[in-house]
């Protein structure tokens, strides 16, 4: 908010009284005038016109220390204004109380309307929320259907049926990741997200995260570089190992062939390195990858980005007091550094 200097306040205030200040020249011309024609003395004009300049000059000065504080209270109140109206100064008249009343009515209006938009919000992400909760029934089921199907030693199966219905296990797996970026949006959105922060081993997080994904570094034929990380970090389990898995999930689809490393970051204790072989970030894209929405070159080209996933792992890892940063080059891959190092924070 711009402050304004007392200055551009009295030029303000000298404008606001500008028909008075001409009626009083308007007045004192004419008695002059009438005074000269007459032939009268014009120095008593004079002197009368000092006389009232003198006596109106408290009074004024008086009167532009009020509107200079009125001015303060009105300032003051604009960073308040949006939780409460309380503040506003007396009205010095049926005008200032009508817009006063004008606020007022203006001010319930945008409290129903945020109301109702905070409710509707709120049943909208219940639906979600209870969707992708019931959406993973019939996503386990089919998880089972596929597992149980004939294996490639039965008589009964060939090996283009087991090709088949590989594609659909990792269709399904997906779609399973899918329903739980949802969820983890939800949540993030939500004012009551459940942050728990202890000390956990970095080496048993990120192996959760590559067993989650293990069947796809086997069907795409990539190969897992990780070096032993050695590291304890103060976080929350869940959070962090959502956005590993986010990272992981990246360097998996869009690498054609080579490796994914994992490893600590040399010189510095706590950064995890996650970098790939594949087919790298655009420069022009780089700067705008935590954009929401924003899905770039390689995901216009495809067809395969949502723009949400790296969105959700900066405003995670920023709630966690960690950070993210991302190295790449189009055509010879990227590199993504977490820095896992944490502010001084009160654990409960």
């Amino acid at each position: 908010m711009k402050e304004i200097s007392t200055w551009a306040v009295g030029k303000q205030y000298l404008q606001g009284h500008s028909k008075g200040i001409l009626l009083y020249c308007i007045f004192a011309g004419v008695f002059a005038l009438v005074f000269y024609l007459y032939h009268l003395p014009v120095e008593a004009v004079l002197y009368a016109v000092l006389l009232c300049v003198v006596l109106v000059l408290p009074v004024l000065t008086v009167d532009f220390h009020r509107h200079y504080q009125r001015y303060r209270v009105l300032r003051d109140l604009q960073k308040q204004i949006t939780f409460s109206l309380e503040g506003l100064p007396e009205p010095k008249g049926l005008l200032e109380q009508e817009y006063q009343e004008l606020i007022a009515a203006v001010y319930r209006d945008k409290i129903g309307l945020v109301s109702q938009a905070d409710n509707e919000r709120s049943d909208l992400v219940d639906y979600y929320t209870l969707w992708a909760h019931q959406i993973k029934t019939p996503i386990a089921a089919m998880g089972l259907l596929l597992q149980s199907s004939p294996s490639a030693e039965d008589d009964r199966s060939t090996a283009q049926s087991m090709e088949h219905n590989s594609e659909l296990a990792m269709e399904l797996f997906k779609i399973e990741q899918y329903v739980e970026m949802v969820l983890q949006y939800l949540r993030l959105e939500s004012p009551s997200s459940d942050f728990v922060l202890k000390r956990y081993s970095l080496d048993v997080l990120v192996r959760q995260a590559v067993h989650k994904y293990a069947k796809m570094f086997i069907r795409r034929k990539i190969s897992l570089d990780f070096s032993e990380l050695n590291c304890d970090v103060l976080t929350d389990e869940k959070w962090l190992l959502f956005v590993i898995e986010q990272i992981l999930s990246n360097a998996l689809k869009y690498t054609r062939e080579g490796k994914i490393s994992i490893y600590m970051e040399r010189g510095s204790a706590k950064t995890l390195v996650i970098a790939d072989t594949g087919i790298g970030i655009a420069g022009e894209d780089l700067p705008r990858v935590f954009e929401k929405g924003f899905t770039g070159y390689n995901g216009r080209r495809h067809k395969k980005s949502t723009g949400i996933g790296l969105y959700l792992c900066k405003r995670i890892l920023t709630k966690l007091s960690h950070t993210i940063v991302i190295e790449a080059e189009s055509g010879k891959g990227t590199k993504v550094k977490l820095g896992l190092d944490t502010v001084d924070m009160v654990m409960e």
